[in-house]
């Protein structure tokens, strides 16, 4: 659950901070993207003002596992209200993630997911460097022992039967989500595991927060992927390659289509904007994706990067068999693959190599390619 239901009064004139513009691309959408991108991760919820329900749906990524709620006027009301959205879904586990912090990574993610599996909440947090003091209502300043506190950042991960009871019990706003489980448990019996903050995961509040955030969030300008697979031959009349059926006396053993061209590149545009690799997106065991088209996956792939302010400048793609020839099918192969990836057709390269009859693809076992790419900035 992303909530994005404050107004940001802080941040002076101008649009709510969740919408504020960070390295191109709007503060929510970093969280949103981070989210999209962990496997763990089955459905998301982001709470919004009622009114901004339309504005916020032309930011997000259209993405299936996305959904929107409505803010109320506390956080603990927004929550709840997120979690009704995702009530016919029974979920096991709930992160809660404050909009306003846009350094959200899957490692966070799998990092609270691990420490849940023996607590009742996780939350990351940072200990605290500077010297701290508490002023007194006498004006006079009192040092405060540092060693004991904690800096907690979100998201704070729950289990979701434990939330649910605490929101019910819920009266009045709360300091934070943990603080529901405090109150419902008990501060002395509620198991709360800590892991590693980040100084990335800051909050932004005011507005010199969005200037901080750009200089610890802002990434390369252009990122370079590389991609490879293979796949064996088998039974068939054709192999798909780059998009392309072309007619062969074998075809060649996979899960989807096996397109081997388009796995290389979709694994080189994923790996250029790490967000893992085709099979933590698309599992071999799932069946969904039995004899699926490649084109999901790179479509998808494509999709993500965008949500992240990246574009795909060009891709060269090297595919290394015996047979078929690919000469002939070259051109369709560099068409289709431009269609996929929204570029011209002169960004795109389409090669093919042998080995000299050396190894598997000599003795004409299967088919492998190769893929690099270059990603930058969206035009905007």
């Amino acid at each position: 659950m992303i909530v994005a239901a404050g107004e940001g009064r802080r941040m002076g004139e101008g649009p709510a901070k969740q919408y504020r513009l960070l390295g191109g691309r709007p503060v929510l959408l970093w969280s949103v993207t981070a989210a999209l991108a962990c496997p763990s991760i089955d459905q998301i919820v982001v709470v919004v003002p009622a009114q901004d329900e339309d504005f916020v749906r032309t930011l997000l990524p259209d993405d299936h596992r996305i959904r929107l709620a409505h803010g109320g006027a506390t956080r603990t009301d927004s929550v709840r209200s997120g979690l009704a959205a995702l009530s016919d879904l029974r979920p096991g586990v709930v992160l809660i993630h404050d909009a306003a912090r846009p350094g959200l990574t899957p490692e966070v993610i799998c990092e609270l997911l691990d420490a849940l599996a023996e607590a009742d909440a996780a939350a990351p947090a940072l200990t605290m460097t500077d010297a701290v003091k508490e002023l007194g209502e006498d004006g006079r300043l009192r040092a405060v022992p540092r060693d004991a506190l904690r800096r907690i950042q979100t998201p704070q991960a729950f289990r979701a039967d434990t939330l649910l009871r605490a929101i019910d019990q819920a009266e009045g706003a709360a300091v934070d989500d943990l603080a529901l489980i405090e109150a419902s448990l008990g501060s002395d019996r509620a198991r709360i595991a800590l892991t590693r903050g980040r100084a990335e995961l800051m909050k932004i509040t005011h507005a010199e927060d969005l200037a901080i955030a750009e200089r610890l969030l802002a990434s390369p300008s252009f990122r370079i992927g590389e991609g490879f697979d293979v796949h064996a031959f088998g039974d068939g009349e054709f192999v798909t390659l780059c998009g392309v059926e072309i007619p062969h006396s074998r075809g060649l053993e996979g899960h989807s289509d096996a397109d081997a061209g388009w796995h290389a590149l979709t694994d080189a545009i994923l790996g250029a904007a790490a967000l893992g690799d085709i099979g933590d997106h698309f599992p071999p065991s799932d069946p969904t994706w039995k004899g699926a088209s490649s084109l999901i996956f790179l479509a998808h792939a494509v999709k993500l990067v965008r949500a992240m302010g990246l574009t795909v400048v060009n891709a060269d793609i090297t595919l290394m068999c015996e047979r078929p020839k690919i000469a002939p099918h070259r051109e369709a192969m560099r068409s289709a693959t431009a269609a996929a990836l929204g570029v011209s057709v002169s960004m795109v390269s389409v090669k093919a190599t042998t080995t000299e009859k050396l190894g598997f693809l000599g003795r004409e076992e299967g088919i492998a390619a190769s893929a690099s790419v270059l990603l930058g900035p969206a035009q905007t």
